[in-house]
């Protein structure tokens, strides 16, 4: 899982404690240079502390829903890097009342900027990454087990979460002939700032903790170590996959 000479772009990291901060963490000690994007002025203050541990080449923000700034990024890692060797993908939003309420009752707008965030930005990035990935490339995004099953309280993340599962599917069926690889990764629940806006969340650390087969949580360098394989030239056949890193919570009944 050596990532000497390779360049990536990492989306998605919030503060030292991010499920993108283990894989940035990971991918740099493999070797890669890495990109990181920050949302806003505010929450940059918590990720340049992280891109200076990561060494990271630049720092640059980014509202996936700001099409300028999705255009600035990958022009700035043409000019200054001419290619791309592999992206993560780690963001997901939906808003507050949709995603504690019933899906039957979510509104046609917070279903919308759910889809729009979470999902199209991931095929918005492919578009953007698939001329800079001339000899091949990894896109990689998480999910989670709700996309499958019925997960209490997760509500419409559910569904959009199924629909970025499939996208990686028809990405990985696009891209395959480019040489572009597209997976996802399904994460056990991790105590994230992201994950804290789901209601209930004690419950599904708890019963993933007790119902696992390794009885365990995962750790975002857990989930680190798996992208760092599927990025590297050690995954080179593996596209359209969805692993989990679970402590095997999936295999349960």
């Amino acid at each position: 899982m050596n990532l000497q000479g390779k360049k990536g772009l990492v989306v998605g990291i919030a503060n030292e404690h991010s499920i993108a901060t283990g894989c940035a963490q990971a991918f740099a000690n493999a070797g890669a240079e890495l990109v990181v994007t920050y949302l806003n002025d505010k929450s940059k203050s918590y990720v340049e502390p992280v891109a200076t541990v990561l060494g990271a080449a630049m720092l640059l923000p980014l509202d996936v829903q700001d099409d300028q700034q999705l255009d600035a990024v990958f022009e700035r890692i043409a000019s200054q890097w001419g290619g791309l060797d592999f992206l993560l993908h780690a963001v997901a939003y939906c808003p507050k009342d949709d995603l504690h309420g019933r899906v039957t009752d979510c509104s046609r707008a917070g279903f919308a900027e759910a889809m729009d965030i979470s999902c199209h930005s991931f095929i918005r990035m492919a578009r953007k990454a698939e001329p800079l990935m001339k000899n091949g490339g990894s896109l990689l995004t998480l999910s989670y087990y709700g996309a499958e099953k019925v997960v209490n309280h997760y509500n419409i993340m559910g569904p959009v979460k199924a629909a970025l599962e499939s996208s990686v599917r028809y990405l990985a069926a696009d891209l395959g002939p480019s040489g572009i690889r597209v997976n996802g990764i399904s994460p056990g629940p991790l105590q994230t700032r992201a994950a804290s806006g789901i209601a209930h969340f004690d419950e599904l650390i708890n019963q993933a903790r007790q119902r696992a087969p390794k009885r365990h949580l995962v750790s975002i360098e857990d989930v680190g170590n798996m992208a760092t394989f599927l990025v590297s030239d050690a995954a080179t056949s593996v596209t359209g996959d969805i692993s989990f890193v679970d402590a095997g919570y999936h295999v349960m009944a």
